[in-house]
Parts: C-alpha cells; sequence; structure tokens
C-alpha cells in the first residue's frame, strides 16, 4: 500500500515512479508465473501468458509516457500515469482471479 500512496503523492520523483512501475508489474508478472507452475493446464497457460504479454506492454507503456511527459502541465501527467498504472494493474488481477475460478 505504500508504494501505490507514494507513487501519487510523489508524483514528479521519476526515479521513484519508474521503480514502482518495475516492481508493481514485476510482481504482477511473478504472480502469473508462479500461477502457471501450479495449474498446467495448456488453457490456462494461454491465458496466462497473455496477462503476462499485457502486462509487459502495459510497463513498456508507461515507461513511454513517463520519459516523454506532456510538458504543458506536467503533475497533472505524472499522476494520470500513477492512476493508469494501478487501474489497470487492478484489472489485470481481476482476470487472473477469474482464470483462477475456472
Amino acid at each position: 500500500m505504500y508504494l501505490c500512496t507514494n507513487l501519487i503523492q510523489n508524483a514528479m520523483n521519476l526515479r521513484v515512479i519508474k521503480k514502482d512501475i518495475e516492481f508493481l508489474v514485476g510482481d504482477f508478472v511473478d504472480d502469473c508465473i508462479l500461477f502457471a507452475m501450479l495449474h498446467p493446464e495448456d488453457e490456462k497457460t494461454a491465458g496466462v501468458e497473455q496477462l503476462i504479454n499485457e502486462a509487459c506492454d502495459l510497463a513498456n507503456d508507461l515507461f513511454d509516457r513517463v520519459n516523454h511527459p506532456d510538458k504543458t502541465n506536467i503533475k497533472a501527467h505524472y499522476k494520470a500515469v500513477g492512476q493508469d498504472l494501478l487501474t489497470n494493474l487492478d484489472s489485470l488481477c481481476e482476470r487472473l482471479s477469474a482464470l483462477a475460478k475456472k
């Protein structure tokens, strides 16, 4: 929880934002890999691979947005990046949970 609130409060520290993106997305990918190892069924493994690819695409998109900010309103830009990170990761986690319930 500290990372999430820290990301939104200290939006101007690029180093912290980049580390938070890397940590949160990496943690999700670790969960996906663990799930795939525990449930080696082909149907679930394909779904997990898709989630991992989407998480990597999300991280790449967020890193691109962090490295090339909107010059007109930088603070709002980084706040939006943090919100997008949290909402998209929450969506991916819900999809992983739905895959586990199958």
